[in-house]
């Protein structure tokens, strides 16, 4: 986003959605009684013909979203954007630009299709001709996006993570279920499982080549992330917005927003989410208003009494470490970031098996799972899985912030952690910024 939002559609606070989406397994129902029957798009006459040219909306026009519909247009056929919402109106403008210079008639955005401000979103899912909606924006907003286009009869590509708190969670794990009724795919924006060494590491961790898997560390250690400063004349509610990775209800900080692809590798891994979490961090290097901690080290448990051992930060000057090791009985599997491949070794050291993979194909094959599932008729729903590693995100988060050991049940079942602000309004105040402190932040 730029420092300048422009046109906001609504100044209405939030509060009413937020309210229904917070049900839990009810949200789903709620919201689709809301959109209305005469919305779905998404019937058995459109999947019948796989030739059809299936048309996209974007909620989310910023870097990530505009990597999307790059990634999906570069390898998809057939396929057109017609209507793009961002809170920043020019946002929308660069992408139509930038999306028709590379792929000319694929594009077909007219003017009054560009939506923008906090509802321009509603837009998009009531646009009839959307048949996909990327969700890209910042994470606060995934899980009610997502529930409303999956109650709307819109197939879904979501980025991740899917939330950044026990509440959004509860509403994914309704949205995915809701999708598996109604035959909308949901596919999202985990693509290392899409990444043919990763996905051939597992499935021979899985079948033993390491032997039984008794541990796991895993980094996504950086140098920094980016900062926006503000600027004159926006409201609390425009800055942060803008400014969304400093702040945790937008972003969940960097285990849940960034250092999910590694979450999600230790679950794939591991075959399910962990028993618990126990961590620490702190601040010493992020701006004064920046809501964000630097540093987060979590001790996961998993079923078996298997602990992984996980760490995530972002501070400059520091060396930078990303990738996973897995430790068998018989051996290990170092699994890279990026397209660095995976490389399996004995219990000796020595290397037994390389493998390369390429971080470009695995971000285009997720979108050409997803139209392919659409034309066949067999639609992706892989929303819980995701839901899954977010949430193991936000638990090791909140086991750090407030220096108690947590439950993936206390988390999925009881948790009453919501970050959403309950009075959202595009010209309103918000509240001070604040970081967690351990012993001082309520677990909740």
């Amino acid at each position: 986003m730029n420092a300048k939002l422009d046109r906001p559609t609504s100044d209405q606070p939030t509060t009413s959605r937020r309210e229904v989406l917070r049900r839990g397994a009810s949200a789903t129902a709620a919201i689709a009684a809301t959109v209305g029957a005469n919305q779905m798009v998404h019937t058995h006459a459109a999947s019948s013909d796989p030739n059809r040219k299936i048309k996209i909306g974007i909620v989310g026009a910023g870097g990530r979203g505009t990597g999307a519909v790059n990634d999906s247009f570069s390898i998809n056929d057939n396929i057109e954007l017609v209507t793009i919402a961002d809170l920043d109106q020019g946002n929308a403008e660069r992408l139509r630009k930038g999306m028709t210079r590379r792929h000319g008639d694929k594009i077909n955005v007219a003017d009054d299709r560009i939506h923008s401000g906090l509802d321009g979103y509603k837009a998009v899912l009531e646009d009839p001709e959307v048949e996909v909606v990327f969700l890209t924006t910042s994470p606060a907003f995934r899980p009610f996006h997502i529930a409303e286009a999956v109650a709307a009869g819109k197939h879904v590509f979501a980025e991740k993570p899917s939330c950044v708190d026990p509440a959004g969670y509860r509403i994914c794990v309704a949205a995915h279920e809701e999708a598996k009724k109604n035959g909308t795919a949901i596919v999202t924006g985990t693509q290392y499982r899409r990444q043919s060494n990763y996905m051939e590491a597992v499935q021979r961790i899985h079948d033993g080549e390491i032997g039984d898997v008794i541990g796991m560390t895993s980094r996504y250690c950086s140098q920094g992330i980016w900062y926006k400063n503000r600027a004159e004349g926006v409201s609390d509610t425009q800055y942060q917005l803008n400014n969304w990775m400093h702040f945790i209800w937008l972003s969940g900080d960097q285990i849940a927003e960034q250092a999910v692809h590694n979450i999600d590798l230790m679950n794939w891994v591991m075959q399910g989410p962990p028993v618990s979490a126990y961590g620490s961090g702190g601040r010493f290097t992020r701006p004064d208003d920046s809501e964000m901690w630097d540093s987060m080290s979590i001790d996961y448990m998993y079923a078996d009494e298997r602990p992984v051992s996980f760490m995530c930060r972002q501070i400059p000057g520091s060396t930078a470490e990303n990738g996973s090791t897995v430790r068998g009985t018989k051996g290990f599997a170092v699994i890279g970031a990026g397209s660095s491949g995976s490389t399996f070794l004995d219990r000796s050291g020595k290397e037994t098996l390389k493998l390369e993979g390429s971080i470009a194909d695995a971000y285009r094959q997720e979108h050409k799972d997803l139209i392919d599932s659409i034309r066949t008729g067999e639609p992706i729903v892989e929303l819980l899985e995701t839901a899954n590693s977010s949430l193991t995100a936000v638990m090791g988060r909140m086991a750090a912030y407030t220096g108690k050991k947590v439950t993936w049940d206390f988390v999925a079942n009881e948790s009453e952690l919501d970050l959403f602000p309950k009075d959202l309004q595009w010209d309103g105040s918000r509240p001070e910024p604040s970081f967690a402190i351990p012993g001082k932040t309520k677990l909740i």
